[in-house]
């Protein structure tokens, strides 16, 4: 194996790597819970923003509120690790039967 000719395909895998990274932090992905919570995360799964409705806020039941906070930002990261995998596996296919 050529070794200059390896050396070249890993810096041109660490470019693409940032690249990657560059185009996930400017996506963003949406988590809800039944409509009453929603989370958006960056593509990287980041925090971006939080939305609660009203009516989710009942004093008397906060644990119903924790809940829903946690089913939508699951919601959020299964769907901010998807575009992390989709965008890597298609940035990253030019390096074809090396992986």
């Amino acid at each position: 194996m050529d070794m200059r000719k390896l050396m070249k395909q890993m810096q041109q895998a660490q470019v693409a790597a940032q690249k990657i990274q560059d185009q996930l932090a400017g996506m963003t992905v949406t988590g809800s819970a039944s409509g009453m919570v929603e989370v958006v995360l960056n593509g990287q799964g980041k925090l971006q923003s939080l939305k609660i409705n009203p009516q989710a806020v009942d004093p008397e039941d906060v644990e119903a509120l924790e809940d829903l906070l946690l089913v939508a930002f699951k919601d959020a990261q299964e769907k901010a690790d998807a575009l992390q995998q989709q965008e890597t596996q298609r940035s990253m296919g030019f390096l074809g039967g090396l992986m």
